[in-house]
């Protein structure tokens, strides 16, 4: 899941950028209104966490641009913005949520994940293919009753092609959910964790089978007895 955050303060932006990765997300940040609306353009994130105070102009006019292009990515605003008034206007203007600094960085994760659990969110609770579980907010995985511990790419790649069961999920669409605006992105990454992905399955006795789509991508399907 990928999630831009859209504030000026550098160290407001460190503390979330590593909470948020710990919990599995993928980062990308801004700091001004201009650059939020070309990564929104071009980008299709999961959620957006939006600062209200940014050096270009008012995080609301963000808000309603958003709400006149019809884009529904999900926002948090996280603000110092804290009158009754204000939080009003942000959530009349098209916020999901909102909530004021000081914060907890792990409120702010349960609350991205909340929004994402929301219906049409990314975040369904549990998905199964085979015999294979996987907790989504918990971000733990089992093969039959046996936990499987996998690094986070593995993970969020095992994610996209479970909720895409028998659908070929192409190399490009994992690479832009998998890897933010500053990570290196070699041209091997992807078929090497799908590598490494496919031997832990394998090992672990799963009941599907990840399929490479020559020049596309991946197919997961289930094994047939």
């Amino acid at each position: 899941m990928r999630v831009l955050v859209v504030e000026d303060e550098v160290r407001i932006v460190e503390i979330l950028q590593e909470a948020l990765s710990r919990s599995g997300f993928v980062v990308d940040t801004v700091r001004r209104c201009a650059e939020a609306r070309e990564a929104l353009s071009l980008t299709a994130y999961d959620a957006a966490i939006l600062d209200l105070g940014l050096p270009d102009g008012d995080g609301l006019t963000l808000l309603a641009d958003l709400q006149s292009n019809r884009n529904r990515v999900p926002v948090l605003v996280l603000t110092a913005r804290d009158a009754v008034q204000d939080r009003v206007s942000g959530l009349d203007a098209g916020a999901d949520d909102y909530l004021v600094k000081p914060f907890a960085t792990v409120e702010v994760v349960a609350r991205v994940k909340a929004l994402l659990r929301r219906p049409g969110g990314a975040l369904g609770v549990t998905l199964q293919a085979g015999n294979i579980l996987f907790d989504t907010i918990g971000r733990d995985v089992c093969v039959g009753a046996t936990g499987l511990l996998l690094p986070r790419r593995e993970a969020a790649i095992l994610e996209h092609l479970m909720r895409r069961l028998g659908r070929v999920v192409p190399k490009t669409v994992l690479e832009d959910r998998l890897y933010g605006f500053d990570d290196e992105l070699e041209s091997n990454a992807i078929p090497v964790h799908v590598h490494h992905l496919r031997r832990k399955l394998d090992t672990a006795g799963a009941t599907v089978e990840i399929h490479t789509v020559r020049g596309v991508g991946y197919l997961l399907t289930e094994r047939r007895d």
